[in-house]
């Protein structure tokens, strides 16, 4: 403990009673399940698109969220708030595109797809790669910043927080299934979005309190840009617009479409329909963060910016200086709720990559009841690996930072595979392969490069001025070109490869009767229009 427990009784009951509440709900909805392997990891293929689109939201928004995007209002501005905003637009190519073929495959498993597109080694390298991004990106992640805020603004010391935090997601997630975590999702999202209102709400209020009442106001009392989306790189060399432009795109490939801890839920859909209009209700609701939590911090560098030396200190400030008692407990269960849904998301596509995709393929006649046990034993070994890294990600420069880079070099052979996988029909499993080992040693060569494990030397992004989310697009390139390369120097793909997991042609997706305004692609082009707005008005 750090000063002992800085919070009311009123706020800590509110914690309390919300801790039980989650777990309660989180057993209570597989009480009377029959736990087989559908049940466990896919929850009976019976989520309707509002589970799916809440799922798929709950999942993305965690204490890093909170936290780092917080924290980068406070230190670079709006420009961040372009992680939040081009999201929809893959989510509607994951509604559009890619759910259409994992529901009518069936797959359980998206390195499962890529066996049916190409071949086994392409799958177990995919469901290796996927165990790396749910432990060091999503588990590991998340832990460290929900310790850092309760750590701040509880006084409880970091390892009781990670430690405290891990212990009741995993019970309900291994016990659980998908089922549990999907529905302990749903409510969390309710939770996270009510918190992140208060608090928005409150700071806007409290800049009136400061003589700060219009638009222009609050842009003469922050940094210059600091209202800007779109960037050039002389005013934000960490972000400027084209790495953004470029570089967004190839992490979206993976994270939003291709990463099994969040396509989880699409995968466990009980129709077509709501396997697509699920990804684009979640991209409705991603326009939501940047109101909510970027907004915030750049108020706290109007408001407190004397006050805070390290921007990840931005929320728990915010916190501590805004909000009357009840309040405090009502931000606390909403950063509690994503804290645990990402890490209950990862837990869960964690037993299942190594079930279904490891075990099950090495040993076919592995039973249900076999399958559910070692999923429960992946989730717990999993979370030890977490806790274990989760005190490295102190070494980067902000929380949010650190998960954008780490997917800046896992996502772009990934990416590859997928998204030319998908589009080109003449791709075959030796490109597949091909760009998947290349790209990622060459990814894994470029964070080490540009990751201050030893010394703060930045060799690419500081040394050679290459932006991370530019390294993103040309380890894309590269990849891309090793997968074409390999490809047309080898035989095509046999024709049931191609049958049915590739486009007839690029637009294919966009055919057929418009069945109304409830229709996917009705839906898809209103989010569009919505967020051309937003840019026009914050560009």
């Amino acid at each position: 403990m750090q000063g002992g427990l800085n919070i009311s009784l009123l706020d800590l009951a509110i914690i309390l009673v919300y801790l039980a509440g989650v777990l309660f709900l989180g057993l209570w909805v597989v009480r009377h399940q029959r736990m087989t392997a559908g049940n466990y990891f896919l929850a009976g293929r019976s989520l309707n698109w509002v589970y799916v689109g809440a799922a798929l939201f709950a999942s993305n928004i965690s204490t890093i969220h909170m936290v780092g995007l917080a924290a980068a209002g406070f230190s670079d501005g709006i420009v961040q708030g372009n992680f939040e905003w081009l999201a929809p637009f893959l989510l509607i190519l994951l509604g559009l595109v890619f759910a259409p073929f994992y529901f009518r495959n069936r797959i359980s498993t998206l390195p499962e797809f890529l066996e049916r597109r190409y071949n086994g080694l392409a799958r177990s390298l995919l469901a290796f790669l996927a165990l790396l991004g749910a432990l060091f990106m999503h588990i590991g992640i998340s832990l460290y910043a929900g310790a850092v805020v309760f750590e701040n603004y509880f006084g409880i010391g970091m390892w009781v927080s990670i430690l405290l935090i891990a212990g009741v997601t995993a019970l309900y997630t291994i016990l659980g299934g998908l089922r549990a975590v999907v529905y302990t999702e749903t409510a969390q999202t309710l939770i996270l979005l009510v918190g992140g209102v208060v608090l928005a709400v409150m700071a806007l209020l409290a800049l009136g309190d400061h003589g700060i009442h219009t638009l222009d106001e609050l842009r003469a009392a922050v940094k210059p840009g600091q209202l800007t989306l779109l960037r050039s790189y002389e005013s934000s060399p960490k972000l400027p617009w084209y790495s953004l432009l470029l570089g967004y795109p190839v992490i979206g490939i993976w994270y939003w479409c291709a990463d099994q801890t969040i396509v989880q839920r699409v995968l466990g859909a009980r129709s077509l329909e709501d396997a697509r209009r699920g990804p684009v209700f979640a991209g409705y609701i991603k326009i939501l963060p940047v109101f909510i939590m970027v907004f915030p911090g750049i108020i706290a560098y109007a408001l407190f910016r004397d006050e805070i030396a390290n921007p990840n200190d931005t929320l728990p400030v915010l916190i501590v200086r805004l909000l009357p008692r009840g309040f405090v407990g009502l931000l606390s269960a909403a950063l509690l709720s994503a804290l645990m849904s990402t890490i209950a998301a990862a837990l869960n596509s964690s037993a299942t990559l190594v079930s279904v995709d490891i075990v099950k393929r090495l040993r076919p006649a592995t039973t249900d009841r076999q399958q559910v046990r070692i999923g429960r034993w992946t989730a717990a070994a999993v979370m030890l690996m977490a806790i274990a890294w989760s005190p490295m990600i102190a070494r980067f420069m902000s929380i949010f930072d650190a998960i954008n880079q780490i997917l800046a070099v896992l996502s772009p052979p990934i990416a590859t595979v997928f998204l030319l996988g998908v589009f080109w029909r003449r791709g075959n499993a030796q490109g597949a392969v091909a760009a998947i080992v290349a790209g990622s040693l060459l990814g894994i060569l470029v964070f080490l490069l540009d990751f201050p494990l030893v010394g703060e030397v930045r060799w690419l992004s500081e040394g050679l001025h290459i932006p991370y989310m530019l390294q993103s697009f040309l380890l894309f390139l590269f990849s891309s070109a090793v997968f074409v390369g390999v490809s047309l120097a080898t035989p095509p793909p046999p024709p049931e490869k191609i049958a049915t997991t590739t486009l007839e042609s690029p637009l294919a997706f966009l055919r057929g009767p418009v069945t109304g305004p409830g229709d996917v692609r009705i839906l898809s082009l209103g989010l569009v229009m919505l967020l051309v707005i937003l840019y026009i008005i914050f560009r």
